[in-house]
């Protein structure tokens, strides 16, 4: 009986709340989203349907774009894979973090993003390539390097807390397999590259590749739709940096820096759009705890961009920077060490070559015959450089790098005329090099501060 009366108690006080003015019941409260996070390894950012290539087949990078934000301007902080993804896993830009060379570890102090959503009460994952260093640094309770696993965890999940999952694949990383769906002669090239038959093949093989990772993305997809609350679901879809073509990756280039960037929640983006807004893969740990409800963190170079995701604003950052160290894994002949800073506007690009002296030597132009990573597009470039002018000055562009290299991206968005030289453009070429200077302060980046105030 005093059961019975406490819980007629209860429910006459609800009613009369319910039934008394201006008093509201409040609802509980939703619970956290999960995360999902999904990084492919070299994809260019124009390498996709959703972003304007007619013939690549990338139906499930298609159909996410249709459901979500589409930016159109976002931007790695490296052109190279491990310093890239230690930005995303940190918020902190390469000289920040101490990882800002090909395989270096990030600095013992540093905090990282599963160290992060764990402390909110996330379960955190990562399946796929794990290209971080030191491990001990990155904690993620779940590890597994096969990014094929990612549809099986998804789907057997059933933990109480909150899912964080950094799927990372390994495609379209070199070496590509073997095409067997495109016609090479109908891939459309870009202007800064040999039209030879072995680009070609490439290129289709590259093709390939990459259909084979959107393959990859659309199961994860489907893991995430019918396994999980997708209504409370934050996807995330992005790139470490461009593709393993000339004047991409290991450059600081749009071709190097300029990554896909796709985001869905549904509910909380405020319409499957376009946006201009300009920002960097600094921008993503901050951008994901925001998701989360978590405080954003202190002293990190990124800053969330979720108001531009739901709506509130069309802007973000007035310029986005990006470093080069190098990497040394390959042997003799192939080490690439070719520093450079660089920092690009919306209209602008300005690049600063630490040791323009030096022949740019990379992956590409390096690997012999009988490396798995060999191309022989870049050979057949080479011979064609012999007879052919216009493929001489391509092949010359890219192993000679000017000091200061600067560009119009509006007229010249594959940045192949430099204007640092133009008198028209001196007092432009100072702004830039002022804005690069006053950044590489801010970092602590010694060697590239004293070079633009020599």
């Amino acid at each position: 009986m005093c059961n019975r009366r406490g819980f007629l108690k209860k429910v006459g006080f609800l009613a009369a709340a319910v039934s008394a003015p201006g008093v509201l019941i409040s609802r509980q409260k939703q619970p956290k989203p999960d995360i999902i996070l999904f990084i492919s390894d070299d994809h260019g950012w124009a390498d996709s349907g959703a972003y304007g290539d007619t013939y690549i087949r990338t139906p499930n990078i298609d159909r996410l774009a249709r459901e979500s934000m589409r930016f159109t301007h976002a931007f790695a902080a490296s052109p190279l894979c491990s310093p890239s993804r230690c930005v995303i896993e940190t918020g902190l830009m390469p000289h920040r973090n101490g990882g800002h060379k090909f395989g270096t570890p990030i600095d013992s102090d540093i905090r990282t993003m599963p160290e992060y959503f764990k402390a909110m009460g996330y379960y955190t994952a990562h399946i796929g390539k794990f290209h971080h260093n030191p491990r001990k640094r990155f904690p993620y309770d779940h590890v597994h390097r096969s990014e094929k696993k990612a549809p099986a965890f998804l789907s057997g999940y059933d933990k109480p807390k909150p899912l964080f999952l950094v799927v990372c694949t390994h495609p379209p990383h070199t070496p590509w397999i073997k095409n067997t769906a495109y016609d090479p002669k109908k891939i459309k090239l870009p202007p800064n590259y040999v039209d030879t038959p072995e680009t070609r093949s490439d290129r289709a093989n590259y093709y390939s590749d990459v259909t084979l990772m959107d393959s990859t993305l659309g199961r994860v997809l489907d893991a995430v739709d019918k396994h999980r609350d997708k209504a409370n679901t934050l996807f995330v879809y992005t790139s470490d940096q461009g593709a393993n073509w000339p004047f991409e990756k290991w450059c600081v280039y749009d071709g190097g820096l300029r990554v896909p960037l796709i985001v869905r929640q549904p509910g909380k983006v405020n319409r499957p759009g376009v946006t201009d807004a300009m920002v960097s893969l600094a921008d993503i740990m901050p951008t994901l705890i925001d998701a989360a409800g978590g405080e954003q963190p202190k002293d990190i170079d990124g800053r969330s961009f979720m108001s531009v995701v739901r709506g509130k604003t069309k802007t973000h950052h007035k310029a986005v920077f990006g470093t080069h160290t190098g990497n040394d894994n390959g042997g003799p002949g192939i080490a690439n060490h070719c520093p450079a800073r660089t920092v690009r506007t919306a209209a602008h690009r300005y690049i600063l070559n630490l040791e323009p002296d030096r022949t740019f030597t990379t992956h590409i132009s390096g690997c012999r015959k009988g490396s798995p990573h060999h191309l022989a597009f870049w050979d057949s470039w080479v011979r064609k450089a012999k007879t052919d002018p216009k493929a001489r000055k391509i092949v010359q562009a890219y192993q000679h790098r000017a000091a200061e290299e600067l560009y119009d991206i509006r007229t010249d968005p594959h940045e192949m005329h430099n204007l640092a030289d133009s008198p028209q453009h001196a007092k432009l070429l100072g702004s830039m090099r002022k804005l690069l200077a006053e950044w590489c302060k801010q970092q602590g980046d010694t060697v590239g501060r004293k070079r633009l105030t020599e």
